[in-house]
């Protein structure tokens, strides 16, 4: 019989250490309390690793042992039946030969425990790390009256605006504002030398006082004639001469009285005065510069645009007119108290569309080439932020008053140009929904189809989760997952 290497003394000892032989908790001989630190309870999977890697490196170092040093010397049919069957005690002898080609026996037992802990940290991660299904925020959605709103971009414009300009030539010798500041009508903005003027206007004042005193002689003369030619004395022609004087010193004193106007006149606009209340803009020509004041040729001085209120011009496609004029006919616009139009604005840099005013006229044809017509409408101005020449985004209602799906936009996602969102449906499982959106009615999107008023919907966490997928859902209110005012889109 082949002999067998002896273990190291003291491995009886050993032994229990890797098989205790006490009953475990399943029924598993050999095990009582789990390497790994693990109690019998755990041992599961992590035990039955071990098991089978230490059984099958022992019948491998046997059937090795048993080739290299008897077996592999007899022919195969008495191999066959002289094959010894090792007890227990001579593969354990084995096990401890091979260990001892690495030379040490306690290079056997580290390697040992390094495979049993490599897998039951792999076995105990695999079973006990699997993740809990992913915490969700839900809502419902809020059914709601609302009115669908057709979005335009406009651009502001004052009511009134001028070109400031000379009437008269000259030098100008006075600027009597400041660039930007708000002007009243009648006040003074630039004074041209008037020196000229008021001498014409004193000459011309002289020649009435002229012509007065003469057109007084002459109809002194007239009466005089008058009576002479009753007593006989002067003949008709000559009475008829004096007459004539009187009517030509009448028409001297009425063309000299219309110099002097005209001079007045001329004095008069030598200042140059606001014609409307408003904005003004820069001086464009400075003191000491030459205004051309003739007509055609007259030199632009500044500008004047009024402030409150403005107008706000946009486009609306035919469609929409076409719409608003429908509602109309049937008297279902939602017009304001005074039975005008509502219409919204809001700046670059607002939000909400904060400003309300009313529509006050269509133009009175459509453009061919794009196939909308223009609309003005009246913004009041109080806060003087409506400058001319901004643009701005206006609505205008293009519904009657409804009842409407609102969700919150966090809840919507994009899939290639659609749009969807995920609902948590039967036992707790993320469903893939499409949905067709309507407008923004404060910060809340109006969902025409794909969802009921009844569905759950993801509106934070929608990154953790995939259709099919289950989640723990926490309900949320509405006011907590509906974000603040947004803007349209």
């Amino acid at each position: 019989m082949t002999q067998y290497p002896k273990l190291p003394p003291g491995s009886p000892n050993t032994l229990p250490r890797f098989f205790p032989h006490q009953p475990t908790g399943v029924g598993r001989p050999g095990v009582g309390k789990s390497l790994c630190g693990l109690e019998r309870g755990h041992w599961g999977q992590a035990g039955e690793k071990v098991v089978v890697t230490l059984a099958w490196a022992g019948l491998f170092v046997y059937m090795r042992t048993m080739q290299l040093t008897f077996v592999s010397q007899l022919p195969p049919l008495i191999r066959r039946v002289i094959e010894p069957k090792p007890t227990e005690k001579e593969v354990l002898n084995t096990i401890a030969s091979a260990m001892d080609g690495i030379r040490s026996y306690h290079w056997a037992l580290a390697l040992f425990w390094v495979t049993s802990l490599t897998a039951c940290k792999f076995t105990h991660t695999e079973t006990n790390n699997a993740p809990p299904p992913p915490s969700v925020t839900v809502s419902s959605g809020e059914q709601s009256q609302v009115i669908d709103w057709e979005t335009a971009t406009a651009r502001i414009d004052a009511v009134d605006a001028v070109e400031i300009r000379p009437r008269v030539s000259g030098h100008i010798t006075e600027i009597h504002f400041a660039a930007g500041q708000i002007v009243h009508k009648g006040d003074v903005l630039f004074v041209i030398d008037r020196r000229w003027y008021k001498a014409e206007l004193d000459r011309t004042t002289a020649e009435v006082a002229h012509a007065a005193a003469a057109l007084e002689n002459a109809q002194r003369i007239s009466k005089r004639a008058d009576e002479l030619l009753k007593s006989h004395t002067i003949s008709q022609e000559e009475a008829d001469g004096r007459r004539s004087e009187l009517a030509e010193a009448v028409a001297a004193l009425k063309s000299a009285e219309a110099a002097r106007d005209s001079a007045q006149l001329d004095y008069e606009q030598s200042e140059v005065r606001a014609p409307i209340s408003g904005r003004i803009s820069r001086a464009f020509l400075t003191e000491g510069n030459y205004a051309s004041g003739v007509p055609g040729s007259n030199t632009l001085l500044t500008t004047i645009v009024s402030v409150d209120p403005v107008y706000t011009y946009a486009t609306l496609d035919e469609a929409a007119y076409l719409r608003l004029l429908r509602l109309k006919t049937m008297g279902q616009l939602p017009l304001d108290q005074n039975g005008n139009l509502p219409i919204q604005m809001e700046l670059t840099d607002e939000e909400g569309f904060p400003r309300t005013g009313y529509i006050e006229s269509f133009d009175n044809r459509v453009t061919a080439d794009t196939a909308s017509i223009t609309v003005r409408a009246v913004f009041p101005n109080t806060d003087g932020r409506l400058t001319p020449g901004l643009f701005a985004r206006v609505r205008i209602p293009a519904t009657a008053q409804h009842s409407a799906l609102l969700i919150s936009e966090t809840a919507i996602g994009t899939d290639q140009g659609q749009r969807y969102v995920l609902v948590v449906g039967k036992d707790d499982i993320t469903q893939y929904r499409k949905v067709t959106l309507g407008g923004l009615v404060e910060g809340k999107r109006i969902v025409t189809a794909g969802i009921s008023p009844a569905d759950q919907i993801i509106v934070d966490g929608q990154a953790r989760v995939r259709p099919g997928m289950k989640v723990l859902p926490q309900a949320t209110s509405r006011s907590a997952s509906i974000p603040p005012k947004q803007k349209e889109s």
